[in-house]
């Protein structure tokens, strides 16, 4: 692959055809790993991101203040049971992960049902499924189990283990940076301290490794941060990190359910008009123009630590369905069922072509024949591009990039008046550029 790319390419090379089985494989591979926003989990997550890319990696202390948080206690978990009287695992942490409350204290009881039941989880509305339930910053103790078995356990002692630990340690995030022409920044983030949730966020984890593995390849002009940190308190705690780094972030774009059949979506940044609003807004129309395009608000992900009074970065969140808007969003049913290789292949593509369009798309040319409509047969044009199935819409481009080559249009000005995917335009601006009738402004 030529680390150059013609205009054309930038998709191809980011998202190749059948990349998706590569990412669904990836996803299934992380997806049993036991993560919270600290402990072995999320170092175990970033040695299997680092079969691809190499990170850098940081270790922030507990008790370190970051912003107005607090790194907590680092949390480890080797085992967690509920045994009946039979002595029969009736929920066992071995099975499934969210059997257990995320960063539950230790136990080791017996304890009658009735003492017990304050300290489990269900989902009466959804009986079949385990919910995903966390108590980061309160100790307790917990476990989760689907409604239906619930209502199974019968009166009598139970014994009661979760083997885990909270102590001192540190929170962990890894960074892989692609060096551009340019030190102005794009960071693209995804969270990894959900624990077995497919789509939330196995899938995202997927994509933004093997993202940065292939824009390793690549001569680009922003230089590429690539984040995986833990939500909320590992954003926080890079931001608290990063000041000085953060005023170089120009676009932004966080990453979670990416895998599952819905949406997609994109939620704009807090500003609403800002470069990285226009770009996917502008890419989803021709990708997938059942897009859904919602407005900033101060919930979800962590763009909204992005887009904070202090730092007000131009942070999005892309997602296929919309966190919290599906039935097995934190549940049991966000398993690989529940996601798809030409899912992830389609997400990856529309991040892929929101990067050339950042890449191409503030691109300036001058018209070197301004006085009418220069003659394009003399010079081979339609011929050059006749037979190609995009030929109608290439010879559109010419026209309108021709038209508007005035110096004042960028390429992605050009594409949203012709309503012409930029890649189209890019590619055919290189083909004029070439033939002698275009110049750069």
């Amino acid at each position: 692959m030529s680390a150059d790319p013609k205009p054309g390419d930038w998709t191809r090379v980011l998202c190749p055809p059948g990349v998706g089985a590569r990412l669904y494989a990836f996803a299934a591979d992380i997806y049993p790993i036991c993560r919270s926003i600290t402990g072995p989990g999320v170092r175990e997550t970033l040695a299997r991101v680092e079969r691809l890319v190499p990170l850098s990696r940081t270790e922030t202390p507990t008790g370190a203040a970051v912003l107005d948080w607090v790194v907590p206690n680092e949390w480890s978990i080797r085992d967690a049971y509920i045994k009946n009287a039979a002595g029969e695992r009736v929920v066992d942490f071995k099975a499934h992960n969210l059997h257990v409350l995320n960063y539950s204290a230790p136990v080791d009881a017996r304890m009658p049902l009735a003492a017990l039941k304050p300290h489990i989880f269900t989902l009466p509305d959804q009986p079949d499924l385990i919910p995903y339930r966390t108590s980061y910053y309160q100790e307790r103790w917990g476990f989760c189990m689907s409604h239906r078995a619930f209502e199974a356990l019968g009166d009598g002692e139970y014994e009661v283990k979760i083997d885990s630990t909270l102590a001192p340690g540190a929170l962990t995030y890894g960074e892989y940076v692609h060096r551009g022409a340019s030190e102005e920044e794009v960071l693209l983030q995804a969270h990894v301290c959900h624990p077995s949730l497919a789509n939330d966020n196995c899938s995202g984890i997927a994509l933004l490794a093997h993202l940065a593995a292939a824009m390793a390849q690549l001569n680009t002009r922003y230089t590429y941060r690539f984040l995986f940190a833990p939500g909320t308190i590992g954003a926080i705690t890079w931001l608290a990190n990063n000041r000085e780094t953060a005023k170089r972030i120009r676009h932004g774009l966080v990453l979670s359910c990416v895998g599952d059949a819905g949406g997609p979506t994109y939620k704009r940044t807090l500003r609403g008009d800002a470069p990285i609003d226009r770009v996917m807004a502008h890419v989803l129309k021709h990708a997938a123009p059942a897009a859904k395009l919602i407005d900033y608000f101060p919930y979800g992900y962590d763009e909204r630590q992005y887009n904070s009074p202090g730092f007000r970065l131009d942070v999005g969140l892309f997602q296929r369905s919309q966190f919290a808007t599906f039935p097995e969003y934190h549940t049991s049913g966000d398993n690989l069922d529940f996601i798809a290789p030409e899912h992830l292949e389609a997400s990856l593509g529309i991040v892929a072509r929101a990067i050339q369009v950042l890449e191409l798309g503030d691109r300036r040319f001058v018209n070197t024949a301004p006085y009418g409509e220069p003659q394009l047969g003399k010079r081979g044009l339609y011929a050059a591009i006749g037979g190609d199935k995009d030929g109608y819409a290439k010879n559109m481009a010419m026209l309108w990039i021709l038209n508007l080559s005035d110096g004042g249009h960028s390429l992605l000005d050009i594409a949203e008046r012709a309503d012409i995917p930029l890649s189209v335009i890019a590619e055919t601006a290189d083909t004029l550029r070439q033939s002698g009738l275009l110049a750069a402004a």
